[in-house]
C-alpha cells in the first residue's frame, strides 16, 4: 500500500470490505451506527465518507459516496431527499431565509438548523438509508409533520415525487 497523495487521480486501495478508498482516507475513523458522530471526517458502515461541521446558525452535513454504487439507487435517493425536504422544513420553521442545502448523486449534501434536531440523530437516520432501513427518515418526516412545519413541494427545484 502506498501512502502517496496523487490527487483524485489515486490511488484508490480496497480496504476492510468497503470501496475502494483513495489511499488518504484508509486512515479516516470508522463510524459505528450507535456510536458517537466525530466532528471530523469519517467512513460510515455503508462506504460513505461523512463529515458533520456546524457553524452560526447551520449544521452542514456532506456524503460522499464515490464509489458506492449500491448507494445510488432510486429508494435510497428517494429517501435522502424526503430526509432533505424534512431539514428544509425546520428552516423555514425559524424563519431562515434560503433554500435548504441538498444536492443528490454521489456527493450528497444537507443543511438544517442548529437547535432542530441533534446531528447525531440525523445521522442515523443517513445511516439507517444506507443500510437500507427508511423508517428513521419516515420518523423525521412525520415529526414534521406532527409539530406543524410548512411543507415545501421541493428542494433546489427538485419535485417532491419519488
Amino acid at each position: 500500500m502506498t501512502n502517496e497523495h496523487r490527487g483524485a487521480a489515486g490511488p484508490y486501495i480496497e480496504y476492510d470490505g468497503l470501496p475502494a478508498l483513495h489511499a488518504t482516507e484508509t486512515d479516516l475513523p470508522r463510524l459505528h451506527p450507535y456510536g458517537p458522530v466525530p466532528k471530523e471526517r469519517c467512513l460510515t458502515p455503508g462506504g460513505g465518507r461523512l463529515t458533520v461541521r456546524s457553524s452560526g446558525r447551520h449544521h452542514r452535513v456532506t456524503l460522499d459516496h464515490l464509489g458506492c454504487p449500491a448507494q445510488l439507487g432510486e429508494e435510497k435517493e428517494a429517501a435522502f431527499h424526503k430526509l432533505a425536504l424534512a431539514m428544509e422544513r425546520h428552516c423555514l420553521r425559524t424563519g431562515c431565509r434560503h433554500r435548504a442545502s441538498y444536492q443528490g448523486g454521489v456527493f450528497r449534501s444537507f443543511e438544517f438548523p442548529v437547535g432542530s434536531i441533534e446531528p447525531t440523530v440525523f445521522v442515523r437516520a443517513l445511516l439507517a438509508v444506507e443500510l437500507g432501513d427508511t423508517g428513521p427518515v419516515e420518523h423525521l418526516a412525520a415529526v414534521a409533520d406532527l409539530i406543524g412545519l410548512p411543507r415545501q413541494d421541493s428542494v433546489d427545484g427538485r419535485s417532491d415525487e419519488s
